[in-house]
């Protein structure tokens, strides 16, 4: 299979015949560059449209912090056809859901409706993405709508947290910083500046559609090439994936948020691994063990046995050169330190003798059974190759995806954990602390 890099626009391939119908993935290459692909369901009576862009908020400079959030919002305001209201109420007078979201590397806008209503969704979508006015006082609308988002994020502790680890990890850099923003750099973008944004973004090349449902894929391209048309023009190839390239330093730090809190809420990690790293699906069956469900570690040490806390896992996040592996806790103020006590303990022991047997399979199966799961709806099909269109080589199929599951052994584990595990670590602690020192 070749990548759409090396695909000639105006031609399309198959990237998995499926079975029986069902699970076949195409893509075609409009002029211009834009990617259309598509997956088929044909048990199901649902499509999922979705239009990415390979930008997010590490794209962004220090004058552009928030700007992709931003325009994510100003997005829904308005085009040359559409009202706001318009927008929204064509997908609601169907039963559909509209919606979107801003990551570090990428944008998706993106509905959801019964397969007769595809047309709707692709005319709908693709008009706010291709043609919206970005009006100034739409920009000003919207600036009080994401300032109280980022108070909204601010007033919850577990949400604020993860924001305050990145920027403890990784620094006042790209990847440090918050999706939303600041408060500071969200007054200082103007109209002119978010508008310039969209322009050198969201083009052709830098774009994937994606589709999922009960759908047929010639359908899909001329939908899509109506919709693009007068943005389709010259002979350009698509981008290339978000993949590799120098990793971003990271600089583990303590990040003491004093916040007067019900809760002590914390996160203790470091640096992860990249998410075309072949260890990450070893690294995803230790997380899995370590605090990825009710039977994993710190769970049972930490809520079961001592009862600290109610929340209580850990996680990762992969990025085009690097990742982040943390553990998070909320607990009460003065059990903070027997927390992160537990927590260091089950990670050093980890790192040093690895997993394997029974929580070794348990692992695994709680990460085959957490794909599959997950890919059961018309929507998560429709992230998963729109999504592996931007920032993968190409789209692994789930079988492959489930036997590098499997082929993980004792000795995988062992080795990432070292890599991972005994990293230098930051520390983010949120509560009445004042400025006592939480020493790593």
């Amino acid at each position: 299979m070749q990548s759409a890099m090396v695909q000639e626009p105006g031609t399309t391939e198959t990237i998995h015949p499926g079975e029986g119908g069902a699970g076949v993935v195409r893509r075609t290459v409009l002029p211009g560059g834009l990617r259309v692909i598509t997956e088929t369901m044909p048990t199901v009576r649902s499509a999922a449209f979705g239009v990415w862009a390979g930008v997010g908020s590490r794209d962004e400079s220090v004058e552009d912090a928030g700007a992709s959030h931003y325009l994510e919002h100003v997005l829904f305001k308005g085009t040359r056809r559409r009202s706001a209201l318009e927008i929204s109420a064509a997908i609601d007078a169907v039963g559909g859901d509209l919606n979107a979201f801003t990551a570090k590397e990428y944008t998706c806008y993106y509905a959801r409706v019964l397969d007769a209503d595809l047309p709707l969704a692709v005319d709908v979508v693709s008009d706010m993405v291709a043609s919206s006015l970005n009006r100034p006082e739409d920009v000003e609308a919207e600036r009080g709508v994401i300032l109280e988002e980022i108070h909204m994020r601010d007033d919850d502790p577990g949400d604020l947290i993860h924001d305050e680890f990145s920027m403890a990890l990784y620094g006042d850099v790209p990847l440090g910083r918050p999706i939303l923003g600041t408060v500071d750099s969200i007054n200082a973008l103007t109209r002119d500046r978010i508008h310039d944004y969209y322009r050198r973004h969201y083009v052709p090349p830098n774009l994937v559609v994606a589709v999922a449902g009960n759908v047929q894929h010639e359908q899909v391209v001329r939908l899509v090439a109506r919709a693009f048309e007068e943005h389709l023009t010259g002979d350009a190839r698509p981008f290339e994936p978000r993949i590799g390239g120098e990793p971003v330093p990271a600089s583990p730090a303590v990040r003491v948020v004093d916040k007067d809190t019900e809760q002590a809420h914390v996160i203790l990690g470091g640096v992860g691994v990249a998410r075309t790293d072949d260890r990450r699906f070893a690294l995803g069956v230790l997380n899995a063990a370590l605090g990825g469900g009710m039977s994993s570690r710190l769970f049972q040490e930490v809520r079961e046995r001592r009862g600290l806390a109610y929340s209580v896992y850990s996680y990762t996040s992969h990025y085009a050169d690097t990742g982040i592996f943390g553990v998070y806790a909320g607990c009460r103020h003065g059990k903070v330190d027997e927390v992160l006590s537990i927590c260091r303990d089950e990670i050093a022991r980890i790192a040093d003798r690895g997993i394997e047997g029974e929580e070794l399979e348990r692992g695994k199966g709680q990460m085959r059974g957490a794909m599959v799961l997950g890919l059961e709806d018309s929507g998560s099909r429709m992230s998963r190759i729109g999504k592996s269109e931007l920032v993968y080589e190409s789209l692994l199929p789930v079988d492959e995806v489930l036997a590098r599951v499997d082929a993980v052994t004792p000795d995988d584990i062992r080795a990432v954990a070292q890599a991972v595990l005994t990293a230098p670590q930051a520390l983010t602690v949120i509560g009445p602390f004042g400025d006592r020192d939480f020493s790593l």
